[in-house]
């Protein structure tokens, strides 16, 4: 269990500094994640091989993974074009915390303690407090965001446990598929090239992170129930409050701020309670 606690927390720092980097973008963001997922995506490609391959059950999930990433990019950019760091980044992983451990409490069989239950639900309450009193089309598209968030996590985890910790390639091989494509047949391609040619560096950096970020998130999922691994990473919001009120000087920095406190207080207490 530790080791599972030390992951996810790891897993949110590295997460919260790669989306910063994303919502930094000037430009079109869903490129610039394709940039990164393109990254992650040829390395794994040649982890995959030095270790074998991946067993065939892990396949089928890795590939729904793929096809949810798509969408969760294109919401991701879409979001970060409209709305400010420090809402739609607590917004996002809060839904999608609250969603996953819900959906592996319904459909992989996790158990969870009440205090278990009782802490994750501080969590998410904190990380929509942290998000204000906001509505329209900022929320609509976190919360597009989130629902892509609770979707993948759930079939990321059922996936590493169905195979083996290769499952980490296969679903990031799934999602440099799936977003290559449908960049190419959105006319993007010209523009991706240039952008790769341009920014090869900030890509790689990037794409590194991102694929540390989620293989740490899903080797977290073989030691631990996905409520728990989910609702740990969200930490990740807490610096995103600061990064929002502190680097970017967005709005009701200080309201988001002390309602982190909530989400620390509900992190505690999860950790308590395994």
């Amino acid at each position: 269990m530790l080791t599972a606690t030390l992951l996810a927390l790891g897993a949110a720092v590295l997460h919260a500094g790669w989306n910063f980097g994303i919502k930094q973008t000037v430009g079109d963001r869903f490129i610039a994640l394709w940039g990164q997922m393109f990254v992650a995506g040829a390395a794994c490609t040649i982890g995959l091989a030095i270790v074998g391959g991946m067993p065939a059950a892990g396949w089928k999930w890795a590939a729904l993974s793929g096809c949810v990433h798509l969408p969760y990019c294109w919401f991701l950019a879409h979001a970060y074009d409209h709305g400010d760091f420090s809402f739609v980044y607590p917004v996002a992983r809060g839904g999608g915390a609250l969603l996953a451990a819900v959906g592996g409490l319904v459909l992989l069989d996790d158990r969870l303690s009440v205090l278990g239950v009782v802490a994750i639900t501080i969590v998410a309450g904190g990380l929509f407090l942290l998000a204000g009193h906001i509505r329209g089309p900022e929320l609509a598209s976190a919360a597009k965001v989130a629902l892509t968030i609770g979707v993948y996590s759930v079939s990321d985890a059922k996936g590493i446990r169905a195979s083996n910790s290769s499952y980490v390639f296969g679903s990031f091989v799934a999602t440099m598929v799936t977003t290559t494509t449908f960049g190419i047949v959105t006319r993007r391609g010209p523009r991706m090239v240039a952008a790769m040619r341009m920014n090869s560096r900030r890509f790689i950096v990037l794409g590194l992170a991102t694929a540390v970020t989620y293989a740490m998130v899903q080797l977290a999922f073989q030691r631990a129930a996905v409520g728990y691994v989910t609702a740990l990473r969200e930490s990740s919001v807490v610096l995103a409050a600061f990064i929002g009120a502190r680097m970017l000087h967005e709005p009701a920095g200080r309201k988001r701020i002390t309602a982190s406190l909530v989400v620390l207080s509900g992190l505690v207490l999860l950790v308590i309670a395994r």
